[in-house]
This record gives structure tokens, sequence and C-alpha cells, in this order.
């Protein structure tokens, strides 16, 4: 066995890594860039090397300084975890050539099945059903519109040596596959060093369901069940969930055996996945092979009670698999929602910066721990106070949960979620909890356009309806008398002009342009002993306790007999004296006031924001690549004015209206913050 190994990333990817390897004795190695040299990780692993500049192109993606940093600490192993340098052949042959074992597949497996071209002439050839498209790198813009034409649209651009949704489009015209051959193939370059590019007809209504497998270098694989990964938007992951609710037994085993049988014919060892788009009727066609880790594995890890970096390890230490197929488990139903930083009520824009905040749900389950059952597992790479950086991807943890059955894990999900407390930059976490109380998830019934669909002209505070608004309201209510109770008891108040708190309040819930609404309750039978009150609206009463600090974020207690998570806090940027109350992804911000407050309250003006439709406003922290327009320009809506990278991804950005341009103020390559203006029109 080793007793040094380096990880050859970054992240939360690499502390899961650094977590097996410390519970089997192994010390390990971490590489950083310039933005990460105060990273979780670095911090995690006993040595830890300096590798490059922040992009990384100029450090994650340097196999010579990953080797050389090998050397340097003699470690006799690298883990390359997923992205990056995970599946480049040339860098696990390198590896072997240079007497350091590569924790993954060999070279020859990866060449075959990593890359999507190859895997797709190797799966015919072996008689495996496959979607129809071109399977050959396409040279060009023009020639992609031909070949999508005699395909038929919709078709999918996707890039040969790409995941995680970079380099991937779908097109259902002419315009849009023109458009989507380019990004694509600049998004490959950037992030893969490889911009070969092919098309395929893409499936309508498909499920995305994936079989992970496992090999040694003795002949031995085996398949661990599926994992369900067709909750997807802009066809990166979202949740991801194991067992699927769709696919039968039969074809489970059918797909399972079908993987193994892929697997086999290229010699494969170490953990793999071999993924499938499944049919209405359950029919499937091989997708790709991912010759690496996948993100998701932590719920594979869950139901078959596996530590799949463990078993990675020992092969790659010419172990043999410790288990058969029979041996395999399935065990309760795991969820993973994936917490990115990103701003879902602003279009999904990549949000970066210092985290002021991070507190994750309390864990009962840990990474590299399989004894453990039933519970909560974050995955992270990051600490409060650290930051955020643009030159990555934007995945701030991953939230794992393990339940009996779907229900349960679907419960202790939404749980986890409303006690995940995230400032300083924006997170995804309202939208994950919108997708979880879907009544269209929640039984099951859902294909890879379930975002789309639902989801088509963006996310809204409105898509979060609350079932029960008034308890946002009572928590308000009841969170004021906690904070008014401890007013009243502080010391030196002149007799007889002690703070009196009152029975009857108005809780004024702010809303957008000033549209305010009211709402009129009683807070009675404070108990300061138990921490409870009763408060009364609408002719309900919530009777709500907690043992929560007043200065807390999360607030976890009791309504009506029911256990309760939610986030209050006290100050707002728009409002010092309002509470903000979240809870199941619906949040309010709202002033307790006296009846007699909140009718003065309502005389007050609505001070209106300032215009500013006259510039354009950079909507994230990134690089400016491209400014698509000059000063004096007219312009018409929808066309392209400048394109903006982040976080491995182009985002351009469209004028909303006709114009003419009249200054141009940001120029090509520049870093830009959050609204910074980049172009101001006549």
């Amino acid at each position: 066995m080793f007793t040094k190994i380096l990880i050859a990333n970054r992240g939360e990817i690499a502390c899961r890594v650094i977590a097996t390897a410390k519970k089997m004795g192994i010390a390990t190695v971490a590489v950083y860039s310039d933005a990460d040299k105060d990273a979780r990780h670095v911090k995690l692993a006993d040595e830890a090397v300096h590798i490059g500049a922040a992009p990384s192109r100029e450090s994650y993606l340097l196999a010579d300084r990953i080797i050389a940093a090998a050397k340097q600490t003699g470690a006799q192993a690298v883990h390359p975890g997923y992205g990056f340098l995970s599946e480049n052949e040339a860098f696990a042959q390198r590896c072997e050539d240079e007497g350091i074992a590569f924790i993954g597949p060999k070279a020859h497996s990866i060449a075959a099945m990593g890359d999507k071209i190859a895997s797709k002439k190797l799966a015919n050839e072996a008689k495996v059903n496959t979607i129809p498209g071109y399977n050959d790198a396409i040279e060009g813009a023009e020639r992609a519109v031909e070949i999508a034409k005699g395909i038929g649209y919709p078709v999918m651009i996707k890039a040969s040596a790409g995941g995680g949704g970079k380099g991937l489009r779908v097109a259902y015209n002419d315009k849009e596959a023109l458009e989507g051959f380019t990004a694509c193939q600049n998004e490959a370059r950037n992030s893969f060093g490889d911009d070969r590019i092919f098309i395929e007809k893409f499936v309508q209504e498909p499920r995305h369901i994936e079989i992970q497998i496992l090999g040694d270098s003795h002949g031995n694989v085996i398949y661990l069940n599926e994992r369900e990964c067709s909750i997807q938007r802009r066809h990166q992951k979202v949740i991801e969930e194991a067992p699927s609710p769709f696919i039968s037994e039969a074809t489970r085993k059918a797909m399972g055996e079908q993987a193994v049988a892929l697997a086999k014919a290229v010699k494969y060892q170490s953990a793999g996945t071999v993924e499938f788009v499944v049919g209405k009727d359950q029919d499937f066609y091989f997708l790709e092979m991912n010759t690496r880790l996948q993100v998701e594995h932590p719920v594979t890890e869950c139901i078959t009670g596996l530590d799949l970096v463990e078993l990675m390890i020992r092969v790659a230490a010419g172990e043999k698999l410790p288990l058969t197929q029979a041996d395999v488990k399935r065990d309760g139903w795991a969820i993973e929602c994936r917490i990115n930083a990103e701003d879902p009520f602003r279009n999904f824009l990549p949000s970066t910066g210092r985290l002021v905040r991070f507190q994750a749900p309390e864990q009962s389950m840990f990474q590299a721990d399989t004894s453990k059952k039933y519970g909560v597992r974050v995955d992270t790479g990051v600490y409060e106070g650290g930051e955020i950086p643009m030159y990555y991807d934007s995945m701030i943890a991953k939230l794992i949960v393990h339940g009996t059955d779907r229900n349960d894990a679907i419960a202790k999900m939404r749980a986890a979620l409303n006690g995940f407390v995230i400032r300083g930059i924006s997170s995804n976490i309202p939208f994950q909890a919108a997708l979880l109380a879907h009544p269209k998830f929640v039984s099951g019934q859902f294909n890879t356009g379930f975002i789309a669909e639902h989801y088509a002209h963006g996310f809204n505070a409105e898509d979060v309806p609350h079932d029960d608004p008034d308890f946002l309201v009572a928590l308000a209510a009841y969170m004021n008398r906690r904070y008014r109770a401890r007013a009243s008891g502080i010391s030196g108040q002149l007799t007889g002009h002690e703070v009196q708190v009152g029975v009857k309040f108005t809780v004024v819930v702010l809303g957008a342009g000033g549209n305010n609404t009211h709402h009129d309750v009683e807070v009675t039978d404070y108990d300061q002993a138990n921490r409870s009150s009763a408060i009364t609206l609408n002719g309900k009463t919530y009777r709500i306790s907690s043992t929560a600090g007043l200065g807390d974020i999360r607030v976890q207690g009791q309504c009506n007999g029911m256990g309760f998570t939610a986030q209050v806090e006290r100050g707002t940027a728009k409002n010092p004296l309002a509470l903000r109350i979240a809870h199941n992804g619906t949040q309010i911000d709202a002033l307790v006031l006296s009846p007699l407050g909140a009718r003065l309250h309502q005389l007050m003006p609505y001070k209106a924001p300032p215009d500013l439709s006259k510039f354009l406003l950079s909507p994230m922290p990134g690089l400016l690549v491209d400014v698509a327009v000059q000063p004096g320009q007219k312009v018409q809506a929808g066309e392209k004015l400048a394109v903006i990278e982040a976080m491995k991804m182009e985002n351009i950005l469209f004028a909303a209206q006709d114009g003419v341009v009249g200054k141009v103020v940001a120029g090509k390559g520049e870093s830009l913050a959050v609204d910074q203006v980049i172009i101001e029109f006549a």
C-alpha cells in the first residue's frame, strides 16, 4: 500500500480524497494555485506545493508541475479527482512512465472511453445501441450546421473532452447550431485544452441515468447500482439520487450488465461511470463513459456502504476487489444537492467573493466513514471567511442525505437546506428548496427537461410558494418577542419606567416597490424559561419555542409540536430594523411594529431605485473577454453587446432594448466587479 499520495485537484474533491487517505494512514500532498494558497484542502493536507497562477491552464492543468511536485515530495501515487487532468490519458501515462501510480484507469482505457468520439465508435463495434449522430470531429461552424440539418433538429453539440456541462449546447435551428458550435469550441479549448466537437440527435424527454462501475487489475468488474441525474440545468446536474425512482429491477440489471461488458472490453480498472439516456419505455442508449470519480459518488456510497475513494486507492495499489456482484447492497435512498455560488433570482449568475458566514447543517454521516447511515453529510472545500474565486467552478458544497426511503430522504434534505447558512455570496439553496417541493419531483415524474419546462422564464420568488405563509409571519412576531424580552431585562431601568412589552403587534411584510402587507398578531403566554410564545393571526394559533440564541442565524425549534429549522436575521441592506425570515426556500423581510407604529409607517413615502436603463452593468464578477459594439453604433434588442468569462463559463450579454451606444467604459481583458459599468447608452 502507498505511504504518500498527491491529490492533483482542489476544492471539495481534494478534501474528500484527503479524508480517506488519512483513514488509511496514508500521508497526503496538496497542490495549489495563487488563488488557493489559503484553501481548505491546503490546510488539511500533510504537505502542500505551489504550482502556478490562478487560472487553471497555468496551474492545475500543468502536468509537468504536478509530476515535479510528486517527485519533490516523494508521493508514490496521484489521485486526479474529477475535472482538470482526471481524464487526460497523456497525464495518466506520464505518471506511469515516471514510476508514479495513477489512481484511476490505465491510459488505454481513458483513451478508448474517456474520449466521447472514440467511445461511441467502440460502443457501436460492441453492438451497443447508441444515439444517431456524427461521431467524427467537425472542422468548422458551417460544417456543423450542415451536419445538424442532416441529422434533424434538435441536436446536441458536444465537446469530445467535455464534462460538467462545459462545451455543450442544444440547437433547434441553424442559427443556434452556428453559435453553439463556436461557444462549445471556445469553452472546450479553455477548460480542457481540446476543442474537438461532435453532434448527435437530441432525444426529447429523456432521463439521464448512470451506472457506477468498479474494476481491478485482475479482470474483475462489478456495477454498484445506478444514479438518477435527470434534474439538470443547462446540462449541469443539480440534484442526484440513488436509486432511480423510474427504472425497474430488470432494467437496472440490463443496464448494469451492459456497463460491465463495456468496461471489460477496454480492461477497465478503478471507478468509472457509464452514462445512459433512458426513454419513457425504459429503452436505454449508451451516452458516454466518465473514466474517473463522479461528483455524485456520495449517493452511491450511502446506499452501498462502500468508500469508493478507498477502493480506487486499493485497486491502484494492485489489490483485488474485496466484493463480488452478489455482495453489492442497495440500502435506503440517498439524495445529493449541489450547493453552488450563483444567484438563482438573477438568472443564476455566478457569485464570487468572501464567505462572510458559512455554517453547514449538523452532520451525522462523514466522508470516508461508511458505518454511519440515515443522516446528513456535507462535502466541501470552503470555510467561513474564505474566498470563492472566479477562476474555477461554482460549487460551494455537496449536501447529501440518506433516508429509509425516497420520501424520508426528501424530508431530510429539505430540513438540511433550511439549516444551511451562507452569507457574503449568493447560493442556489432557494432553487434547490423549490425543486424538492415540486409535486412532479416528489412523485418522480420528471426528465432532463424538467427545469427548462417548469422554470422556462427563470426563477422567481413566486416559484417557491410556502405551504403556510402565516408561519413566517408568526415566526417574525415570536423572534421580536424574544428580542423585546431581553430588552425588558436590562438592568439600570428606572422603577416604574421599565420597558413594557405589549401583546398586540402588526407585522409589516415588506414588498417590492413599497407594496407592503399588514398582519395583525397577538403574542401571548410568553414563557421565559421555555422560550415559548403563542402567536395568533388570521384565526390560527402558532405555539413556537426555540432554544436558539438571539444572535444565531439558524433557528431550530418546535411549532405546534412539530420540529422546524429556519433562518432569522436582524437588519437588511434596505432596512436595519427589519427581520429577515427564511424557511423552505421562501424569504420575507418584515417589520414588527405596534399598531400605531404600523399606521405611521404607512405614511412613509417610498423611494424608488435610480433608473439604470442607460447603462450595461456587469451582472457578475468576471473577465471581460469581448466588447461587440463601438461608440455611435445602433443596436437592437437581443443584439450581442459583450462577453464575460466567469467560473469557466462564457456569459453573453444582450441588449434589452433598441438604442445607440454612447460610450464603451470597460475594455477587453478588464476584470469586472458586480454592477460595474461596461457600456453607457446615448
